[in-house]
């Protein structure tokens, strides 16, 4: 049985006991949370798709921990006009664990 979700502007598949890393959420390690917004739902062969979400569908999960993203650096620079800028950006990422899905 897995899951379709939407969280952060992104969409992910999951299943029980899968750990991902989402955009950030409020939360300590060890704070359980639930995602409404199921897109797809699949049990065997059975797939039940929402419109635009599965009515009484959620996956529950629990924050493992709180991290940052890798370095990325956005670095421009003009031609013979000796202008450049560097700018570095670390995004704040959620871990999270899910620990099942509900219909």
């Amino acid at each position: 049985m897995f899951a379709v979700i939407k969280t952060g502007g992104k969409q992910f598949k999951v299943a029980a006991e899968d750990t991902i890393s989402i955009m950030h959420v409020a939360g300590e390690a060890g704070d359980k949370i639930t995602f409404d917004k199921v897109l797809m739902l699949t049990n065997g062969d059975a797939a039940e798709v929402g419109a635009p979400f599965v009515k009484g569908a959620s996956v529950s999960a629990e924050i493992v921990e709180q991290t940052r993203g890798p370095k990325v650096i956005a670095f421009k620079k003009r031609r013979r006009q000796n202008s450049k800028r560097k700018r570095g950006h670390r995004q704040d990422l959620t871990v999270v664990k899910i620990t099942g899905i509900q219909h």
